[in-house]
């Protein structure tokens, strides 16, 4: 039987306890691309928006493009950058959009390169002053950085129980602001609400892309599991067809220079 939910979360951004362990967590996104890009949610057009205008998006931590990808088809020339060579693989045969396998710290990009970064679901694992000089060095003046992230709303307790079974540790508490530094500032911040429609099996699928699924044994895969069914179907009364919406929260923050 799940354990209760517990206080909502009051974090600015995931704890880790060394540099190693953020690591050991962050590298656990490889194996199924596809996997992963379905059961993720995209990004709200708002989000897009904060971009307009910047015609080079490096998209930092691209992943599978749920970011990359809508700002390809707007007309952005994109290029994509993950350290997962099984993420930059999927990014370039599934999105068609140019991908290198590498890490926020050190851009194998030239100097003033690009007119825009984006961080989508990835800012927290990266050590960010070592990010914020390299974006400093390849975003060309006057450019801007947007760091993005889809949060599951867990303003509801039945919803708050369920992101603790699926431990969905991207948890932050709402109204945070991410760390930054020089010479990067928060300059506009973008905060929705919205919800997507998930059957059982699609919160199985969601569950089984959390680092922290993909990184324990397959006891701990089939107690969350097993936790996940309990609640949903006992605890609820829910059936195997029904649906619920599940509420999102996305946060957005466009950082610029703040000499700009």
């Amino acid at each position: 039987m799940a354990k209760p939910a517990g206080r909502r979360s009051r974090q600015a951004q995931p704890r880790f306890r060394s540099t190693a362990q953020r690591a050991r967590s962050a590298g656990a996104f490889v194996g199924s691309p596809r996997a992963y890009d379905d059961a993720r949610p995209g990004y709200p057009d708002e989000v897009l928006d904060l971009l307009s205008g910047r015609q080079v998006v490096l998209d930092v931590g691209a992943g599978t493009g749920k970011l990359a990808a809508p700002l390809a088809r707007r007309g952005h020339r994109v290029l994509g950058l993950d350290p997962s060579a099984e993420m930059a693989g999927f990014l370039r045969g599934s999105a068609g959009i140019p991908a290198v396998r590498a890490r926020a710290e050190a851009l194998p990009l030239a100097d003033a390169s690009v007119d825009a970064a984006a961080c989508a679901q990835t800012w927290h694992w990266l050590e960010h002053a070592a990010a914020c000089r390299e974006l400093d060095r390849v975003v060309r003046p006057g450019g801007v950085v947007v760091l993005a992230w889809n949060t599951i709303d867990v303003a509801d307790p039945w919803v708050l129980r369920l992101a603790r079974i699926m431990h969905s540790g991207d948890v932050l508490a709402e109204g945070f602001v991410p760390k930054t530094a020089g010479p990067w500032r928060v300059a506009e911040t973008l905060r929705l609400r919205w919800a997507q429609e998930k059957t059982f099996a699609d919160l199985v699928e969601l569950t089984r892309t959390r680092s922290y699924w993909l990184r324990s044994g397959e006891e701990i895969r089939s107690r969350v599991e097993s936790n996940l069914e309990w609640y949903f179907f006992e605890h609820t009364g829910l059936s195997e067809d029904e649906a619920v919406a599940l509420p999102y929260r996305t946060d957005a923050f466009v950082l610029r220079r703040a000499a700009q």
